[in-house]
């Protein structure tokens, strides 16, 4: 199945709208648990000050997760939506989140990938969600990485992988969101669309000399990237 790109970014109001009142708990619950088994791994246990950057971070649900784990870490999420950074926003005051620990940024890839405005946005750890999928050019998210990340810092990023076929796609949908809103079931079977596969990444981290990165298939839907530099 060839890939076909979606829209970067979500500012339609009905989509910021429900994606802001779905529940992706589970999933978010297991890419916590990936980061938190990774950083282990590596012998890397955020600490008071740790820089955590949450790229493409939507409406915040990753980036509460974070803070929520490593409370004393500081948090940062960017993403190019001001509409999903408002819902972000309202959700931290809304559950008396600790404001001094998390920073929300509205900043296009793009621009953070070629602006050398950005050179010092640096971080200990990056992370993203469902995110390279979005992007029309993905050397765009690592170029960006290459410049929020220092030597001995850390990346993961979780995304849905590209299935071989439509049919696939839907059986997918039809397994995971039989019951979604419409608007919902839309944007799932476009992303799986717009997806990569685990040879497309390989190719990609190879172009851009991420020799230490590592790309892995999760469960029926899903691929992890993941390492240090």
């Amino acid at each position: 199945m060839k890939r076909v790109p979606e829209n970067e970014l979500m500012n339609e109001p009905q989509q910021v709208k429900v994606y802001s009142e779905a529940d992706f708990s589970c999933s978010d619950n297991a890419f916590l648990q990936n980061l938190d088994e990774f950083l282990q791994s590596v012998n890397k246990s955020p600490v008071e000050g740790t820089r955590i950057v949450d790229l493409g971070c939507g409406p915040g649900n990753i980036t509460h997760l974070l803070s929520k784990r490593w409370p004393l870490s500081l948090v940062r999420g960017i993403d190019g939506s001001e509409a999903m950074l408002d819902i972000a926003k309202s959700r931290q005051n809304n559950i008396c989140l600790n404001n001094k620990s998390i920073k929300y940024d509205c900043i296009d890839i793009s621009l953070l990938a070629n602006n050398t405005n950005y050179i010092g946005l640096n971080a200990d750890v990056v992370v993203s969600n469902s995110f390279l999928h979005h992007l029309h050019d993905p050397s765009c998210l690592w170029k960006a990485i290459r410049k929020l990340l220092v030597p001995g810092s850390f990346f993961f990023h979780r995304d849905l992988r590209r299935p071989s076929s439509t049919k696939e796609a839907i059986e997918l949908q039809q397994k995971h969101l039989p019951n979604a809103p419409s608007l919902l079931i839309r944007d799932f079977l476009a992303s799986l669309h717009a997806s990569f596969t685990v040879y497309e990444v390989k190719e990609q981290l190879l172009l851009e000399n991420f020799q230490n990165f590592k790309v892995r298939e999760v469960e029926d839907r899903y691929l992890e990237i993941y390492g240090s530099v």
